[in-house]
């Protein structure tokens, strides 16, 4: 029998969080990281700038979101241009919607890569900038203090929270 790990590669539809970094060349991936790196880093140093960070990354549209949007508009101006102008245009919302299916189940599309290189980012790589930021600002703090499995879960659903 195959270990769990070794099956879990083998899925025909790759896990949610993880779908579009998959598809995304390695390099992308890395520069993303970095990115990432380099401002928990530097926010190490300038504690003082982390909420306006977190507020900017409350902000930032992550890939499904981009995605979505783009889709949107492109189904929606094919179907109005394919009932006033001409029917063939009724051929974009179904190629926008056949895309937008197959991201949604394998984590690619033809818009994926040109976003990424755009440093779209998953809503993962987002997080990790956040998660990170708020263990700098101390948010994780009274969960490690709080004595008791309900103190300690109450603690850890604020630090989730803030």
């Amino acid at each position: 029998m195959m270990p769990l790990e070794a099956r879990m590669e083998r899925r025909i539809l790759p896990a949610t969080a993880t779908r579009v970094a998959r598809h995304t060349p390695e390099a992308i991936n890395r520069r993303i990281a970095a990115e990432i790196e380099r401002s928990i880093r530097f926010h190490a140093g300038h504690p003082d700038r982390i909420d306006h960070r977190l507020r900017e990354l409350d902000a930032e549209w992550d890939i499904e979101r981009t995605l979505e949007t783009n889709a949107a508009t492109l189904a929606l101006g094919g179907t109005l241009l394919g009932i006033f102008a001409d029917r063939r245009f009724l051929a974009l919302p179904m190629a926008v919607t056949a895309f937008l299916l197959q991201h949604a189940l394998q984590g690619w599309c033809p818009p994926v890569p040109f976003f990424r290189r755009r440093g779209v980012r998953t809503a993962q790589e987002i997080n990790r900038e956040r998660t990170a930021l708020k263990a700098l600002r101390g948010d994780f703090r009274p969960v490690e203090q709080a004595a008791g499995g309900d103190l300690r879960a109450e603690a850890a659903l604020r630090a989730a929270a803030a």
